[in-house]
């Protein structure tokens, strides 16, 4: 990884381009991020950079991360995230990371917490088929069907793909193009959907597989 930024999911919008064709893109708010600490291969076997997003009062936040912050001199922040970079020599502590860090074309990959759905059947979570409408499935038809157990093993599989927990969880959209920035509003404009909902916190990096 060569860079890296926090940003804030705002929505989804369209925009055109040259020729007049629709682009659907997802507007994030990216940094400005300050930079909390910086970790080396001497020191600590790696090379990375902290990030730090999203203003916040003094009473948010408890005695050690006040403290951590102030040793850089950065004001109270609500978001750290840790990214490891190939060369962090060019970045110390206290510098500012914008969203200028990326370019319009490049391919960048974006993590985020989709949106949690609760305690879902099987048919929403995985994609199941609905039972048959006929010779006496009902009432109900949205049931999980058969387990495919009988009298050996006598119990169900672990990782059966059952009814359960659907959503909340961490992913990664890999491979989306960087369609326009606005410096002055810190402002990104990706190609597509990017996980979670409005407001929630996204983490941008460039792309692994471009």
């Amino acid at each position: 990884m060569k860079k890296g930024i926090i940003g804030k999911k705002l929505g989804m919008t369209q925009i055109f381009d040259e020729i007049g064709n629709v682009i659907p893109v997802t507007l994030i708010e990216a940094g400005p991020c300050a930079v909390t600490q910086k970790k080396t291969a001497e020191k600590d076997g790696y090379e990375a950079l902290q990030l730090a997003f999203g203003d916040c009062t003094e009473k948010k936040l408890n005695k050690p991360e006040k403290g951590h912050l102030a040793k850089t001199g950065v004001s109270p922040k609500r978001h750290l995230k840790e990214f490891r970079l190939d060369d962090c020599s060019a970045i110390n502590a206290g510098d500012v990371i914008t969203v200028d860090t990326f370019a319009v074309g490049e391919k960048v990959d974006i993590t985020g917490i989709t949106k949690g759905r609760g305690f879902t059947g099987s048919i929403k979570r995985w994609n199941h088929h609905v039972l048959k409408m006929t010779h006496g499935t009902g009432p109900v038809h949205r049931e999980v069907g058969s387990m495919g157990a009988n009298s050996s093993p006598s119990r169900v599989f672990k990782n059966k793909k059952m009814a359960g927990q659907y959503g909340n969880e961490q992913v990664t959209i890999l491979n989306l193009s960087v369609v326009k920035i606005d410096s002055e509003k810190n402002l990104i404009a990706v190609k597509g959907a990017v996980p979670g909902s409005r407001g929630g916190i996204v983490f941008i990096r460039d792309s692994v597989k471009a």
